[in-house]
Formats: structure tokens, sequence, C-alpha cells
């Protein structure tokens, strides 16, 4: 089960740290990920973090504002947000790649098999 929280509203330029409980099975997965979606749009990558932690990657639309991190002991992964804009306002998702066994980076909706519920987060003006 994963279970993601941290959101809110916030003024744009300002900071967030999302957090996903994923225990188990499910954090041991090959890669871990944050994916977004806005009213009316489809579900987007956000971030993605191998199990190891060795390898991340970033939608270009993040990449120097986002970090995302894990914390294998406390089976946590989170997603820091800084300098959050209007377009960063969405559900936010976390999600697991269990099938996936090579290959990097992952990035895909349909490479992620395990979703938790999402948290909104509102950047307003």
């Amino acid at each position: 089960v994963q279970l993601a929280s941290g959101g809110g509203l916030v003024q744009a330029g300002g900071s967030l740290r999302l957090s996903c409980v994923a225990s188990g099975p499910i954090f041991s997965s090959y890669a871990l990920g944050w994916f977004r979606q806005a009213p009316g749009k489809e579900r987007e990558f956000v971030a993605a973090i191998k199990w190891s932690g060795s390898n991340t990657h970033y939608a270009d639309s993040v990449k120097g504002r986002f970090t995302i991190s894990r914390d294998n002991d406390k089976e946590l992964l989170y997603l820091q947000m800084n300098d959050l804009n209007i377009e960063d306002t969405a559900v936010y998702y976390c999600a697991a790649a269990n099938r996936v066994v090579s290959g990097w980076p992952v990035t895909a909706v349909n490479m992620f098999d395990s979703w938790g519920q999402g948290t909104q987060v509102t950047v307003s003006s």
C-alpha cells in the first residue's frame, strides 16, 4: 500500500515536500516514481528513482526545482518541490514499477503498476 501525503495550498515560489509510505515488496520495486495529473489532462511523469537510489530522472518541467529521494530504512519516498508555479497544480501520485527489471530511465505511466492514492497540490499566484 502506498499512501501519499504532504500536499496543500502554497503560493507561487513556495515549497512543499511530498511523502509516500510504500511498505514491503513495493518499496523494493525496480523503481519508484512520482506522477501528477491536472484537471482535464493526462497523468504525466514527474520524477523517478531506482531501487538503489543511485539513479534519478526528472521531467524537464521540474528539473532543477524538484528532488526525489528515498529512505530505505523508513520505506519512505519523498518529493521535495521548490520554486513552485501555477503549472505545478495537480494531484500527485506515487507509484512503483514492479515488472521492470532493467533499463533507465523508467518514465512511462504503463511501466508503473502499483499506484497509491494522490495528494492535491495547489499553487496560487
